[in-house]
Parts: C-alpha cells; sequence; structure tokens
C-alpha cells in the first residue's frame, strides 16, 4: 500500500485509477493536481481525491506520482515530475503515445523510478465526472522499455494494474506507437470524420436523431471525444498515423471502386475478408 498517491490531472483514466486504488485498499490518501480549481474541486466533491495542491508540494509528499494528461503536456510536466523525484519515489504516465516521452527522459538521472505505461481503456468522455468504478478490469497494459525501471519500481507499477485486473504487454515505445495507430488512434480519426461527413450532408438533426440506429451510434462515438487530448496523440504519433490512414483511405477506394462499377463480387469478397476479424475479436 502507498500511503500517499499523486494523480497529476483529474480527468477519465487517473480518476478511475484513484477510484480503484482507495477500493483496493491500495492508497491511504489521493492528492489531485489539475490546471484548474474547477476540476479539482469537482473531484473532491466526488471523492476521488482527498486533497487538492500544486505539483511541487503533491510530489514532494508522495510515494506513486500517476501523470494522465494531455500527451503534449506530459513532456514538460513529467520533466518537472522527474527533476523533483527522489530515490524512494515512483512515477508513472498513462499516455496514449510512448516513443516521444521515453526518448525525452532517456537521460535523465532518476529515469529509472519511473515506468512507462498505456492502460488500454478509455470512453468518449472527460473530467473529473467521467470516472468510474471497475474501470480496467479485463483490459490490458502495455509497459513499455521495462529494463530501463529498477525491477522494484517495475514491480510496484506492475502489482496496481494486476490489482485492477489487467493483464500486461510488454514491447518498445516504438512499436506501441505502431500499434496503437492501428488499434486505437485511427477509429478515432474514422469517428470524427465519419461525424463531419453526416454533419456536412444531413442537415436536417432530427433525421439523424431519429434515425441513426445501434451502429452508427457505435462507429461515431468516438467523435464526441476530447479535441484537446486527440490532437495531440494524433501529431505525436504522426507518422505512424498517416501510414494508417493511407491504408484507410485506400481501403475505401476499393469499396468506391466495386459500387462505381458495379463489381458485387468483389464487393463481396472484400466484406468476407473484414468478416476474419470475427476470429481475433470475438
Amino acid at each position: 500500500m502507498f500511503e500517499k498517491v499523486t494523480i497529476v490531472g483529474v480527468g477519465l483514466i487517473s480518476g478511475s485509477l484513484a477510484l480503484a486504488l482507495k477500493e483496493k485498499g491500495l492508497a491511504k490518501k489521493i492528492l489531485g493536481v489539475s490546471r484548474t480549481q474547477k476540476s479539482l474541486d469537482k473531484a473532491l466533491a466526488l471523492g476521488i481525491i482527498d486533497e487538492g495542491l500544486e505539483l511541487e508540494e503533491a510530489v514532494r509528499q508522495s510515494d506513486f506520482i500517476y501523470v494522465a494528461i494531455p500527451v503534449d503536456a506530459t513532456l514538460p510536466v513529467m520533466k518537472k515530475v522527474m527533476d523533483l523525484l527522489q530515490e524512494n519515489q515512483i512515477v508513472a504516465d498513462a499516455g496514449s503515445t510512448k516513443q516521444a516521452l521515453c526518448q525525452s527522459l532517456s537521460g535523465h538521472p532518476m529515469r529509472r523510478r519511473f515506468v512507462a505505461t498505456h492502460p488500454m481503456w478509455g470512453t468518449e468522455y472527460s473530467g473529473p465526472e467521467s470516472a468510474v468504478h471497475g474501470a480496467f478490469e479485463g483490459r490490458a497494459c502495455v509497459i513499455c522499455e521495462k529494463e530501463k525501471s529498477d525491477p522494484e519500481a517495475l514491480q510496484k507499477v506492475e502489482s496496481i494494474y494486476k490489482a485492477l485486473g489487467m493483464h500486461l504487454v510488454y514491447m518498445d515505445a516504438a512499436n506501441h506507437d505502431v500499434h496503437a495507430a492501428y488499434v486505437s488512434h485511427i477509429s478515432h480519426i474514422t469517428s470524427f470524420a465519419l461525424a463531419n461527413t453526416v454533419l456536412e450532408k444531413e442537415k436536417e438533426e432530427n433525421a439523424i436523431f431519429e434515425l441513426a440506429g445501434g451502429g452508427f451510434e457505435s462507429t461515431v462515438r468516438l467523435a464526441k471525444s476530447n479535441p484537446s487530448m486527440w490532437a495531440p496523440i494524433f501529431m505525436q504519433n504522426r507518422e505512424n498515423v498517416l501510414e494508417v490512414l493511407n491504408e484507410h483511405i485506400s481501403q475505401l477506394r476499393k469499396f468506391k471502386s466495386c459500387l462505381e462499377k458495379e463489381n458485387e463480387p468483389y464487393l463481396r469478397e472484400l466484406m468476407e475478408h473484414a468478416n476474419k476479424i470475427s476470429r481475433i475479436l470475438k
């Protein structure tokens, strides 16, 4: 158990983690750090944190620091945290991109007290009110560059995620960013683009509301995600996202060509090939 844990950012991921740490008896006190007093007040009112503090004071008091903020802000904030870190403290992050952060901290004298992680869970909601109980159960958590973390720090972070019901996956930061582009980042771009397509072509809001079925809702759900979080992810992982986006556009062109040329056999073939995903995602 940690005496005091600091969550930097009091939103979906960090808030859900804080709730889980309390429920599992893994933290006696949760300290919160946020850009806005409004978010801290809301997190306090919801029982997510026990006290809101400035970054320096929160880090000074804590055994474990968890950073879950937009990835562009993570780079300078993590540098501040690492500069404040003592030998008996551990820090981890929850960022959706890993290579830029790991590279930026590679030469830091306290690098070994940092564990680079990405819990593969999220929703389209943000802010303290989006935190939920039991969020991480049955999900994967990626840990990057584990060999660069102290074994004791790594073991403690691993034990947290395992206690939350997650299974662990290990890979280097570059591979993580490639895979994240394919299984997460492209889904969000597609959802944003589809929402814009419908908003551009369907001017009757009532028709969208009345006729949109479960398929449309599930596909476009991610378009409600916070741009302040996702724009930095796309930009930081730009090369990988562009590669995936080019392939996705190529696949869309195949469907378009089938319709233009009235080529139903190939249209069916494309869909049957797509059906194979059911072997992986049951």
